[in-house]
């Protein structure tokens, strides 16, 4: 298989078809031989059997696909890790299936690596987001924290919208690990990444899937993913906070003892409370955080569960990957 093209999809009913068309297009007369690797994360609104329908061997020529629907929605990143498991090609690519994504510059990004053997990956940044300034300018932060904590970088507006090579891949499935960053994962692996900047399209049908909430837990899960700098953090506010204590309590015993200025000290003492015990309560909630993944860490539970793997076309069961048992890791 040359071009392997993955497609997480969460509620995309409405927009399967579109997207569908949209590949069998671009792909169609590429002289490519290509497949299809549609992920259902747990989806409510019909996706699977859109995506069945679409797919269904009618007679007519289809690109070889494979979807793979997980028990519930387990989230993009575990889709991403179940399309990298089940894709055969010798490129891959990743793609969002509400059309803000063109499948035309997938194609793009696979000549390029075609014709530039010495690059890996080829990478969408997004050229202007199309969200309020809020939302904008928490992204940014984050892009600009991430740089500066991590051992790592990824350039800012970076997404998953990519194409390389399979042994990147090889690389990423080398580590199993459940709390995924995918946009670190690729910066961690290295390989030579060639940037392009693209303009995403108005999503097609249906809503987003990322509240501010999750964007802020994703985020924060993606700098502890690749950073112990906010430990260090931790450890280094606790002395600054243990060095003005001190220096509190000399001025304290100072006025005391020479200028006979002793108060009864109520409001101060509350406020040093709580003062000290918002910060030790902060501190915790970090080394908590560390805590339980390693927890979740450890009990090494799979990734995903595919309650359904449908294989449509392409190649023979006995050059086909092995179907996914009910767990991955």
């Amino acid at each position: 298989m040359d071009f392997s093209l993955i497609v997480p999809c969460h509620n995309e009913a409405e927009s399967l078809p579109a997207f569908y068309q949209a590949v069998r297009n671009t792909f169609d007369t590429a002289g490519l031989e290509y497949e299809i690797i549609f992920i259902d994360d747990g989806s409510q609104d019909g996706t699977l059997d859109t995506l069945k329908r679409l797919t269904a061997e009618d007679g007519t020529i289809k690109p070889a696909a494979t979807i793979v629907s997980f028990s519930r929605n387990f989230g993009k990143e575990a889709g991403i890790y179940a399309g990298l498991q089940h894709a055969t090609g010798t490129m891959l690519g990743i793609i969002d299936a509400d059309m803000q994504q063109d499948p035309a510059i997938s194609l793009d990004m696979l000549r390029f690596l075609q014709e530039n053997p010495g690059f890996d990956c080829v990478a969408a940044v997004q050229e202007q987001r199309k969200e309020n300034a809020v939302l904008r300018g928490f992204k940014s932060a984050f892009y600009k924290m991430f740089n500066r904590m991590g051992t790592i970088d990824i350039p800012e507006n970076a997404s998953d919208f990519r194409v390389f090579r399979n042994y990147v891949a090889e690389a990423l499935l080398s580590m199993p690990e459940n709390h995924r960053f995918s946009k670190g994962l690729f910066a961690w692996v290295g390989f030579r990444t060639h940037t392009i900047t693209y303009r995403p399209n108005e999503r097609l049908a249906g809503t987003t899937n990322w509240s501010f909430g999750g964007l802020m837990k994703y985020a924060l899960g993606g700098i502890m993913s690749f950073s112990t700098k906010p430990l260090r953090m931790a450890m280094w506010m606790g002395g600054l906070v243990s060095v003005a204590a001190a220096i509190y309590l000399v001025v304290v015993v100072f006025e005391t003892i020479f200028a006979r200025n002793a108060q009864p000290g109520y409001p101060t003492l509350v406020c040093l409370i709580l003062l000290f015990g918002g910060i030790q309560i902060f501190l915790m909630g970090i080394i908590g955080e560390y805590l339980g993944r390693t927890y979740i860490e450890g009990k090494h539970r799979p990734i995903y569960v595919a309650r359904e793997v449908v294989q449509i076309g392409g190649l023979p069961e006995s050059a086909a990957p092995a179907p996914a048992p009910e767990s991955q890791n």
